[in-house]
């Protein structure tokens, strides 16, 4: 398994997720588990565990299941899929509309939501950018190492934060916690460091409650609608069109 933070309590979802499953009947399959190939759930179905080494992990629309894990391949979901876990190592996971997951977790790829999904705990990813549609919600942090975060419409109930990538938190985004943007260290996996600086954007009608904390150099552009707690390590640069400057 890939470690995760300490969890910390989305009991509504993850209720909801526990009782679909015990109410859904009988399990169409028990678990699909694989060590050479793809694992593929049929739309509308019920599952408990899907995993696989090599190979992807596809989910239809509507599908139930606990937990979904490979090693080398993306995770791809529909719409409307309910879960807790998904992890990966080497691939991306990318959810359709209305996804409810606990948490989600990769190494070398990034992650893709579609419009108002909804994660109970933590997204994470190491190597890979993390992106929420618009009507998300994420019950605790959403972190990465080398990758961008982008939110658009999206509350995250938790903290934002990255050593080495660039962060936007679009229009009509809430960050209930704190902005990070960490020094690269030894104690971090490798990073690639950019030759630029870090872009990081406050967008029209954002609002980022927590401190925003930049501990090395950033290029940041907060919207005059946009609400921010204190600012350090950084001097920010207002703007009030729909899109930040280019520089």
């Amino acid at each position: 398994m890939i470690p995760v933070h300490a969890r910390t309590g989305s009991a509504p979802l993850l209720l909801a997720v526990a009782l679909a499953l015990a109410t859904g009947g009988a399990l169409a399959q028990e678990d699909i588990s694989k060590v050479n190939g793809g694992v593929s759930a049929e739309s509308g179905q019920t599952y408990r565990d899907l995993s696989t080494v090599n190979g992807g992990i596809r989910i239809g629309d509507g599908v139930r299941l606990r937990n979904a894990e490979t090693v080398n391949g993306g995770i791809r979901g529909g719409d409307g899929l309910q879960a807790e876990d998904m992890e990966t190592v080497n691939g991306g996971i990318n959810l359709g509309a209305r996804a409810q997951v606990e948490t989600l977790t990769t190494v070398n790829g990034g992650v893709r939501l579609g419009t108002d999904a909804r994660v109970g705990r933590h997204i994470e990813s190491v190597s890979g950018g993390v992106f929420v549609d618009r009507g998300g919600h994420v019950g605790g942090n959403v972190s990465t190492v080398n990758g961008a975060i982008g939110l658009v419409g999206t509350e995250v109930a938790g903290d934002v934060k990255t050593v080495n990538g660039d962060v936007t938190i679009g229009a009509g985004s809430r960050v209930r916690g704190r902005l990070t943007i960490e020094k690269p260290s030894s104690n971090w996996f490798p990073v690639t460091i950019n030759r630029r600086n870090p872009r990081v954007v406050i967008g029209p009608g954002a609002v980022v409650d927590g401190p925003l904390e930049f501990k090395r150099e950033v290029t940041l552009y907060v919207h005059t609608s946009a609400r921010t707690g204190a600012i350090t390590g950084a001097t920010p640069i207002a703007y009030d069109t729909p899109r930040a400057p280019q520089e």
